[in-house]
């Protein structure tokens, strides 16, 4: 079978309420859009990486894989870290595109429309962006984590990524080539993944496109305040290991 164009890789844990809305909305969008239209059974998969769930997350997936036929599972029966199941799914997933976006469906994948054009310009990583001109917040995120999250941009350009205002939003896109180099050196399984597949992209040379999207706030975010903390000490890790040269790239040895 020819690999698909594009892979949707979407972890999930406890997201059996969120996920038949995403996987209908992901579906449906989908398969509007042209450039997947032709030989539209290879064209795209979506892939779930159950990460350990204890609710009917497993069983929703298989139920709804009777009807999309691009859908698969990947079942961890243990809670590694929404990290470890991000590299997973972009490790295992087939297309030369490859997109990973929240269960809970807070970006849809009509967003991607507007990566397209970046991806043939030649970027290599293209990134959703709720803090730059033209993205939307519906509704605006309450302000203490507005606050948090600007202390965090703030630690996180620092030390690592100066001028990328939002490194946290889930929806990010990857060629192949980009995916398969940094996912397979990443080291951080929780939430400080984010910059570090960053970080790493930034060292290999990949050109990196910050784009608006459209954002939809989860009133039930499971992102506590100590997330954010464990988030941060994560970065000052990456960067200890940027300048100890643990990554074992060609730019860093």
């Amino acid at each position: 079978m020819k690999n698909p164009y594009l892979s949707v890789i979407i972890p999930a844990y406890n997201e059996a309420k969120n996920l038949p809305f995403t996987l209908i909305d992901v579906n449906k969008h989908l398969l509007e859009m042209k450039f997947l239209s032709v030989n539209s059974g290879q064209a795209y998969e979506i892939i779930v990486i159950n990460d350990g769930s204890k609710d009917a997350t497993v069983e929703i997936v298989r139920r709804f894989s009777y009807l999309i036929k691009n859908l698969r599972l990947i079942d961890n029966k243990k809670n590694h870290g929404k990290g470890w199941v991000v590299r997973q799914g972009m490790l295992e997933a087939k297309g030369d595109i490859r997109l990973f976006m929240d269960a809970d469906n807070a970006t849809s994948v009509d967003q991607f429309n507007k990566m397209i054009p970046h991806l043939k310009e030649g970027y290599q990583v293209v990134i959703g962006s709720r803090d730059i001109e033209g993205a939307k917040l519906i509704p605006p995120q309450p302000f203490y984590r507005r606050f948090l999250g600007n202390i965090g941009n703030a630690i996180i350009q620092v030390l690592l990524l100066p001028g990328f205002w939002d490194t946290q939003c889930g929806f990010k896109a990857f060629t192949k080539e980009a995916a398969e180099k940094i996912f397979s050196l990443t080291k951080i399984d929780k939430w400080g993944f984010d910059p570090e597949v960053l970080a790493l992209a930034k060292i290999f040379g990949y050109k990196i496109k910050e784009i608006p999207v459209v954002w939809v706030n989860n009133p039930v975010s499971r992102v506590k305040i100590t997330s954010y903390i464990q988030m941060l000490l994560e970065v000052f890790k990456i960067k200890w290991w940027i300048i100890t040269k643990k990554y074992k790239t060609r730019a860093n040895n």
